[in-house]
């Protein structure tokens, strides 16, 4: 009773330390700064188990149990096997659980009632391929606890629950740490962290692998969706601009207008204080300006585009500084960076900036445009025209190619017969690959290009991926093992073998939602869904089936969704039939 009158005295006097949100038994709202979190929690079952360490089954009793549906996480007294764990004075038991697919979030562990009424030391790795969670940190594999703890140790109580954990996974490992104990588990359960949001964008056709590619790209930005929009969720946990441009259109056509977009934008704009780059690098604050002029072309937000104003304005002015009088980007500070695999190629790096500068003014004259500004307008698109006549050698670098036909500073189609097609996917890469795909769309290739996606982002479906990687290259899938296997001793380890940069080994990051710019590109080129008014107003439905018969989808816009569908009869013919809300045009 003592504690109840302390609490409800503290209450009275420090109304500022409780939520608005709490019951109203505390009789007082909260004034104070507590903010509220956006997404909500499920609990899986794991699927299946990899590996287990059990000693013939001396150390491991039961370990089926832990696949069967639990009760809510709630701990029980009731006589039935469930699984139990028991060292010896040498040996220690583990077991590898597999949730079937990549999730953000952690584990839950429901304890039963054992001999000895004392906490249990555990280890917990999680790992988004198999290899990572047999790993130890450090050493040549390169496994880390950077950005998020996937291999740390905890104690489990006698007969109760614990949670831990916030990273992306898939499995995860536990091993029992101190000899001669035991531990009883009734459940272990994932703890899955998203926003819980329909998907309201659709792509389905009678090719299942690219169906398959859709959903696997739409399902990895969602995962991305947290309170901010991140690009990976085990690493690289983080607002990054440049990354954000392809999930920001992968958002448009799945989700619709979500808030985590806006959220993320406004937040690299107030911590990066002009002439300062948005993440250190130059071309990611040029990619600010181009995701601005997208997600006002798809969602219409005018009230949004006018708060960003006074931003774009000065990071447009200190761009058109950047330009020489022969119409040459002249960009210093922050890295030159356009992905990490063309970093080798300077030469390639710089076209690919003269083009992304242009593309940036391109969209900096339509902004200004509707914001009104026609003076600066103007000073943008002849800023552009100039650099038109700045055509640099792109040294066979696909990522540049691709940005200069997109800019027009080289045709679409010598772009792509000279430098994309070449070798097919080959050199293609995860973020880039969208710009590339892209470009093979402005030349008319659309055919050429949906193989590259079968062969690209499906050969990172058929090593095991349930979520798209942050690289990728189909050399690497030579005599490898798939992700979601143990590595046998003769094969490739394709997520501890590879990698470069910042993620060498076991630290590259198995969820990026830069690689999910197929599902954008199926949408927009397949389907054939094209925006040409702000907020979708007017949409022109230009379907490329390439080799497809039917296809079949939905397209989120600001007024309702549209739903399409497209069939080719046996002359090549495609018939269409549109559905579209009150307040969207459609144009064929």
């Amino acid at each position: 009773m003592k504690k109840i009158i302390i609490l409800f005295m503290f209450i009275r006097f420090c109304p500022d330390t409780f939520s608005q949100n709490l019951p109203p038994v505390f009789g007082q709202e909260y004034a104070g700064k507590a903010f509220h979190d956006s997404r909500i929690r499920s609990y899986l079952t794991p699927l299946r188990i990899v590996w287990k360490h059990d000693g013939d089954g001396k150390l491991i009793t039961h370990p089926e149990s832990l696949l069967a549906k639990g009760n809510n996480g709630q701990s029980e007294l009731v006589d039935k096997p469930t699984c139990v764990m028991r060292s010896s004075d040498n040996d220690y038991p583990a077991i590898l659980l597999d949730f079937g697919k990549e999730i953000q979030g952690g584990i839950q562990l429901v304890t039963t009632a054992t001999d000895k009424q004392t906490p249990v030391k555990i280890r917990v790795r999680f790992g988004e391929s198999v290899s990572e969670a047999m790993s130890n940190i450090g050493g040549t594999q390169g496994a880390t606890n950077d950005h998020a703890m996937r291999d740390l140790t905890m104690e489990l109580p006698w007969l109760g629950v614990a949670e831990i954990g916030n990273s992306g996974f898939r499995f995860v490992r536990i091993d029992l740490l101190e000899a001669n104990t035991q531990l009883g588990l009734k459940e272990i359960n994932a703890v899955f962290t998203y926003r819980d949001i329909p998907y309201l964008g659709s792509f389905r056709s009678n090719d299942e692998r690219l169906d398959r590619i859709w959903m696997t790209g739409a399902y990895t930005v969602h995962l991305n969706m947290q309170e901010y929009i991140w690009d990976g969720i085990k690493r690289d946990r983080l607002v990054w601009l440049g990354d954000l441009h392809p999930e920001v259109m992968t958002v448009n056509a799945v989700f619709g207008y979500n808030d985590v977009i806006p959220k993320s934008l406004d937040l690299a704009r107030d911590i990066t204080p002009l002439p300062g780059w948005m993440n250190g690098m130059c071309s990611y604050s040029l990619w600010w300006v181009i995701i601005q002029r997208d997600w006002y072309r798809y969602q219409g937000d005018l009230a949004y585009l006018k708060k960003q104003q006074d931003y774009l304005a000065g990071l447009l002015h200190l761009l058109l500084a950047k330009v020489d009088a022969t119409g040459q980007e002249k960009l210093d500070g922050g890295g030159r960076f356009l992905d990490w695999p063309s970093s080798p190629n300077e030469q390639g790096i710089n076209a690919g900036l003269q083009a992304l500068m242009l593309i940036t003014f391109q969209a900096g004259t339509e902004l200004c445009s509707i914001l009104g500004d026609e003076d600066l307008a103007a000073k943008c698109a002849q800023t552009a025209t100039l650099m038109q006549k700045c055509v640099p050698d792109h040294n066979q670098l696909k990522q540049a190619a691709a940005l200069m036909a997109l800019s027009g500073l080289l045709s679409a189609e010598k772009a792509d017969t000279d430098v994309i097609s070449a070798g097919g996917p080959k050199g293609f890469s995860t973020f880039y690959g969208y710009y590339m795909l892209e470009a093979q769309a402005k030349a008319g290739r659309y055919r050429e290009a949906m193989d590259n996606i079968r062969q690209y982002w499906g050969g990172m479906l058929d090593m095991g991926a349930t979520t798209f990687w942050e690289d990728f290259d189909l050399d690497w899938m030579h005599n490898a093992a798939p992700v979601d296997e143990l590595v046998p001793p003769d094969k490739k380890d394709i997520h501890a073998d590879y990698g470069a940069y910042c993620y060498k080994n076991l630290r590259h990051s198995l969820c990026h939602g830069w690689a999910s710019g197929p599902t954008a590109w199926l949408s927009q080129h397949v389907l054939g869904v094209q925006p040409i008014e702000p907020g979708c107003k007017k949409i022109r439905i230009a379907p490329h089936l390439g080799d497809l018969q039917w296809v079949e989808g939905t397209f989120p816009t600001p007024h309702g969704v549209v739903h399409i569908k497209h069939t080719k009869d046996a002359n090549g013919k495609i018939t269409t039939k549109v559905k579209a809300p009150k307040g969207v045009k459609i144009v064929k």
